[in-house]
C-alpha cells in the first residue's frame, strides 16, 4: 500500500487525476471503477477540464460504479446514476451505453448482482478502481463485518452510514436502507486501486486501514493485501497516522526516482 500525503483536498484530487490521465494515455480503452460522494468530485472536475481541453478522451472507456441505493429509479435525484450523470458523464465524451451503475431498482436484485459481476469480467476486468472511505472504514457499501472475499451483492446500510447520508434527502423523504454494492473481493481484483480521503473526520478510518489489523470491522483494511493500492490523503485525514513524516519521506524518494527514470 502506497500512502501519499498532500497538503489539501485540491492537491489530493490533482494527484489522483494524474493517475487517470496517465492510464488513458497508455490505454485509451481503459475500464474504470468509479465512486460517488463528495470526495471524488474535485478529481472528476479536473478530468472534465482535461477532456474539454482535448488532453484526454473517454470515448473508448467503459466504467462500472461501485454501488447504488436499492429501490431508487435511475432518474431519482439521490440515485448514484443521477449523481454520475450530473457530476461527470454529462460533461465528457464517454458513450453512455458504456457506463454501468448497479441497477438498484431491478426486479430481481440477486440476478442483477450476478449479471453485474459477469459484465465486469466480460469487459476484461477493472484497470483502475476509485474509492473513498467511510468514517467506519467502509468501501463501496461494504459496511463493517462484511466478508473480505465478498462479491457484488445486496447490503444493509449501518445507522452511521444512513446518518452520514441523511443530509442528501429532504425531510419526510424515504431514505433507502439497502444498497447493491461491489463486494470487497470484486474490488480487490482491480489492477490498480486509488483511494482518496480528506478531512479530519476520516483520520481514524485511514489509520485503521493503513496501520490496523486486517479485519472485517474495517473493510478498507483488506487493501493491505492488494498489490497495487495508492492511498491519497490530505494532512487532516493523515493526522491519525503514527508517523506521517515516514510516508512523506518515502514519497519524496519515489518522486525523485520517477524523475530520474523519465529523464
Amino acid at each position: 500500500m502506497k500512502v501519499v500525503i498532500q497538503d489539501d483536498a485540491d492537491a489530493v484530487a490533482a494527484y489522483g487525476a494524474e493517475i487517470f490521465r496517465e492510464q488513458l494515455q497508455k490505454k485509451p480503452a481503459s475500464v474504470f471503477g468509479l465512486a460517488t460522494g463528495s470526495t471524488p468530485l474535485r478529481l472528476y472536475q479536473q478530468l472534465i477540464q482535461s477532456n474539454q481541453q482535448g488532453d484526454i478522451s473517454f470515448a473508448r472507456v467503459r466504467s462500472f460504479n461501485l454501488d447504488e441505493y436499492m429501490d431508487l429509479p435511475p432518474d431519482h435525484p439521490q440515485s448514484y446514476r443521477h449523481f454520475m450523470d450530473r457530476e461527470f458523464f454529462d460533461h465528457i465524451d464517454i458513450d453512455r451505453d458504456n457506463t454501468q451503475v448497479p441497477p438498484g431498482n431491478a426486479d430481481n436484485p440477486m440476478i442483477a448482482c450476478r449479471n453485474y459481476e459477469r459484465a465486469i469480467q466480460d469487459a476484461g476486468g477493472i484497470d483502475i478502481q476509485l474509492l473513498g472511505i467511510g468514517r467506519n472504514g467502509h468501501i463501496g457499501f461494504n459496511e463493517p463485518t462484511s466478508c473480505l472475499a465478498s462479491r457484488t451483492r445486496v447490503k444493509t446500510l449501518t445507522r452511521e452510514t444512513i446518518e452520514d447520508n441523511a443530509r442528501f434527502f429532504s425531510d419526510g423523504e424515504t431514505q433507502p436502507q439497502l444498497s447493491i454494492t461491489m463486494g470487497i473481493g470484486t474490488i480487490m481484483e482491480a489492477r490498480l486501486i486509488v483511494l482518496l480521503a480528506t478531512g479530519e473526520g476520516k483520520a481514524n478510518a485511514v489509520k485503521a486501514m493503513v496501520e490496523g489489523p486486517m479485519s472485517a470491522w474495517c473493510p478498507a483494511s483488506a487493501l493491505q493485501m492488494h498489490p497495487a493500492t495508492v492511498v491519497i490523503v490530505d494532512e487532516a485525514a493523515a493526522s491519525g497516522l503514527t508517523d506521517p513524516g515516514f510516508f512523506k519521506h518515502i514519497e519524496q524518494h519515489n518522486q525523485a526516482l520517477l524523475a530520474r527514470i523519465k529523464a
